[in-house]
């Protein structure tokens, strides 16, 4: 943290409800990474971008810790988490890469 001192954290009314999503596609270049958070309702065949994050590759790197982390906190709470469907990669969230 800044000079050892705790970070507040400001979120704004309209942010703090959050935003659903079901879906995100994830590209890279050389100097950042770009996570598009998408909704996808059934019976439609096109998704929604509901978000568009850009990060540094380091800062990638620092959120799939963190997730792993907390996934790992998480499931020794409450259970591992399944995955449902033989066929995970077709809707859902996966790499814009594949």
């Amino acid at each position: 943290m800044p000079n050892g001192k705790p970070l507040e954290v400001e979120v704004e009314k309209d942010k703090g409800i959050g935003t659903y999503s079901n879906f995100v596609m994830i590209y890279h270049t050389a100097s950042e990474f770009v996570l598009d958070f998408a909704r996808v309702m059934p019976g439609l065949s096109k998704a929604k971008v509901m978000s568009r994050i850009i990060m540094t590759p380091q800062h990638a790197k620092m959120l799939l810790k963190a997730l792993e982390d907390n996934l790992k906190k998480y499931e020794s709470r409450f259970g591992e988490i399944k995955i449902q469907g033989a066929d995970t990669k077709k809707i859902g969230f996966q790499s814009g890469s594949e």
